[in-house]
């Protein structure tokens, strides 16, 4: 049951809603802080309380908790709250003394309403129902090893199995199971092997949590909707610039791994990453797709950093950047995946023997229509010679990658002129990725020219190209990792 907070010692016109869950050490210390100031506040667990917390994730993007309101202005978690500026501090304070609770408060539970929900049983929302109906099905005995063909098939079930399992413990029949095979399938709670929709039929099916070991956000179940894009994009972006002002160089080159691995803004991210196992992402125009997949690579080669380590050698960075991924929309992508199926408009890459996604491949719907050459200038590895790790917004993307592009271009690791000896100097991405700045020696040449900024540099390259003797020459790479250590 919601309680109200300790001592109170000041009277307020408003509220303070804090939502938290039990056992919650973040919730401990944002209470004890509330507590100090002599504050009374509302506390709504939100374990008891899930249609309030799918209301909250909504309004918030977030799922972690605590999350803090004064009256309707949201704080964010504790470690927002605890570095809260004194000024504003006070003006919020000032807000519930002297303003009651308005309209678009966010929610708090009814007694009664609470007592005749507990009392009649009724499920409290649909996302919470499949989930807990997933929850219940991993725990039937029935998801083990199957074959086909003399191959086996590890955590699989069949369509058939899973609709009796609901007829029998659901009390649904044939017809409705089926639908909600259907319907799970299509909310990507369950993976087809083979047939593309759920089928009453011998076709195997896999959990989404189980159908990758390597997916880094596949570990535990989304237990609530996923919030819609836009809101998923705004979240993340909040969640990066706090994460990389926190443990990345202001010259975005290098990342103190250690530091962000123990931050709750981490753990917070990671939580965030469940989301995106249900996220559609096939209404995102170009601009949207860009400046979300470059960050979400971006933050995947950190996170596969701080849960794997880093690759040490060609073996290992091989591994590493076909197996790291993340679970998009109830399919894996790799950060392989990403750049070459994604934003290379599905172009195979270097040592690649086919494209990333065949004809038939459900995630060629994410696939850039074109190749966009500017993204090599924001993808970093987690390597020394790679571009700095910027944070892109979807409403500018296109000017950031250019500004990005003639950045990198400008810096010795990019672009080196040596008039006297008739020489261009070039990062290893032009030689790795040369299709996509034209295929040939006069094309790249070209391209390079028209993406440097006015300088002696892009004047020294004119006078080369003048002259039509230009030798191409491609600097060492740095693979050293990017870590702070």
């Amino acid at each position: 049951m919601e309680q109200q907070g300790s001592v109170i010692q000041q009277e307020l016109a408003g509220r303070i809603t804090l939502y938290s869950m039990k056992g919650c050490l973040h919730c401990h210390y944002a209470k004890d802080r509330l507590t100090s100031m002599g504050l009374p506040f509302f506390e709504v667990n939100v374990e008891k309380n899930r249609v309030i917390h799918q209301q909250i994730i909504d309004l918030t993007g977030r799922l972690t908790v605590p999350q803090i309101y004064f009256n309707n202005i949201h704080v964010g978690g504790n470690d927002d709250f605890q570095k809260l500026p004194q000024d504003e501090l006070d003006k919020l304070v000032e807000l519930v003394k002297n303003e009651p609770v308005p309209p678009d408060a966010p929610p708090i539970p009814e007694p009664k309403v609470v007592e005749a929900q507990v009392q009649t049983e009724e499920p409290v929302s649909k996302v919470d129902e499949y989930t807990n109906l997933i929850m219940d099905f991993k725990e039937s005995g029935i998801i083990g090893n199957n074959w086909i063909c003399l191959k086996p098939y590890k955590d699989t079930f069949s369509g058939k199995t899973f609709v009796s399992w609901l007829v029998d413990t659901r009390n649904l029949d044939k017809s409705a199971a089926i639908d909600l095979g259907r319907d799970l399938t299509n909310r990507r709670f369950l993976n087809p092997l083979a047939v593309k929709e759920f089928e009453d039929s011998n076709a195997l099916y896999r959990l989404v949590e189980h159908d990758s070991v390597a997916s880094l956000n596949a570990k535990a179940a989304a237990q609530y909707n996923a919030s819609s894009v836009f809101q998923y994009l705004k979240v993340m972006k909040d969640l990066l610039t706090k994460l990389f002002s926190a443990h990345v160089t202001s010259d975005g080159k290098i990342v103190d791994y250690k530091s962000m691995a123990a931050s709750p803004t981490f753990e917070e991210y990671c939580q965030h990453t469940t989301q995106l196992q249900h996220l559609d992402i096939s209404s995102l125009s170009r601009i949207k797709k860009l400046a979300f997949f470059i960050n979400l690579y971006n933050m995947l080669v950190i996170h596969g950093n701080i849960k794997s380590g880093p690759p040490r050698n060609a073996p290992q960075r091989y591994k590493f950047f076909n197996s790291i991924s993340y679970k998009i929309g109830g399919k894996v992508l790799s950060l392989n995946d990403i750049q070459n199926g994604v934003l290379r408009g599905n172009r195979k890459g270097p040592a690649q023997v086919t494209k990333p996604f065949s004809n038939n491949d459900p995630r060629l719907k994410a696939a850039l229509e074109e190749v966009e050459p500017l993204i090599h200038f924001a993808l970093n590895y987690g390597a020394i010679s790679c571009p700095p790790i910027k944070i892109y917004t979807a409403e500018d993307v296109d000017n950031q990658l250019k500004i990005s592009a003639e950045a990198f271009l400008d810096c010795a690791d990019g672009c080196q002129i040596n008039v006297s000896r008739k020489e261009v100097g070039l990062s290893q991405i032009f030689k790795r990725y040369k299709i996509d700045f034209g295929g040939t020696n006069e094309k790249l040449l070209k391209w390079v020219f028209e993406h440097l900024q006015d300088s002696p540099k892009k004047r020294a390259l004119k006078e080369l190209l003048d002259h039509r003797k230009v030798k191409i020459v491609y600097l060492p790479f740095d693979w050293s990792t990017n870590s702070k250590d």
